[in-house]
């Protein structure tokens, strides 16, 4: 899945800009309070707001500005109550697409989501229509200068992963969710950094996209993750490495 690691690259430098402007700290603010309205302030014994709180710190959130969000979750400071759904469609090419949301209007979501489908080239699907296409996967991606690749298999694997995949530069090491945070301590032990470092729903298998088409399906997903409501975007595509260098800024 080269192609798709090269896009989680860019994704991570959006994600920076965007975290600069506030539009991803909003994200993890309200993932956090989702989190610990649902299962409590304490990420030791709530590891969904464990999760929701390391990648808030990945995006440079300060920590008063995490601090505050667990308040908020937790009761302590009144705020907006939010909704998880899961909302599944198609890109352009019939690319298997799966929303991760956290809403508080479920209406004004549902409406802005199928609009920007429509908008660029896709449809909303109903429930279920591509869910059986992914699993849930700890995943991470390490560039092969941080370690060597006999010490990473040994780290890695003792401590859950139970798949690491050559990605040209980096590898991309896949583990089970309940694994995820072990595996992410064993790589933090040894000082290999990593790229990322999420749950996240990954594709069975992946469709090459290429040309035009390729272009429309970026710009529905670039546009869908620009949404407020929408947390990640999950999607079964690849692009060949020349192309995604040529999009590169």
């Amino acid at each position: 899945m080269a192609g798709h690691s090269k896009w989680a690259n860019i994704k991570h430098r959006k994600s920076r800009q965007d975290a600069k402007r506030g539009k991803l700290w909003s994200k993890c603010a309200r993932a956090i309070i989702a989190a610990a309205k649902n299962g409590g302030g304490n990420p030791e014994t709530n590891l969904t707001l464990r999760y929701a709180i390391d990648e808030a710190k990945a995006a440079n959130m300060p920590k008063d500005t995490i601090e505050n969000a667990i308040k908020k979750g937790a009761g302590q400071v009144e705020t907006e109550s939010y909704e998880s759904i899961v909302y599944e469609g198609y890109g352009p090419g019939g690319i298997a697409i799966m929303l991760d949301i956290l809403t508080d209007n479920r209406n004004r979501t549902a409406s802005e989501v199928r609009k920007t489908f429509e908008k660029y080239g896709g449809n909303l699907g109903a429930s279920g229509c591509v869910a059986y296409l992914f699993q849930s996967r700890g995943q991470f991606y390490v560039n092969k200068k941080a370690i060597d690749e006999d010490r990473l298999y040994a780290v890695t694997i003792e401590a859950g992963a139970d798949d690491i995949i050559d990605d040209g530069d980096s590898w991309q090491i896949l583990s089970d969710p309940a694994d995820f945070l072990a595996v992410l301590q064993a790589l933090d032990e040894v000082e290999a950094k990593t790229e990322s470092a999420q749950i996240t729903m990954v594709p069975n298998t992946t469709i090459t996209c290429t040309g035009s088409e390729a272009e429309k399906l970026l710009n529905l997903i670039e546009n869908l993750e620009d949404l407020d409501d929408i947390q990640k975007v999950h999607a079964n595509f690849e692009i060949p490495d020349e192309q995604i260098a040529a999009m590169e800024p």
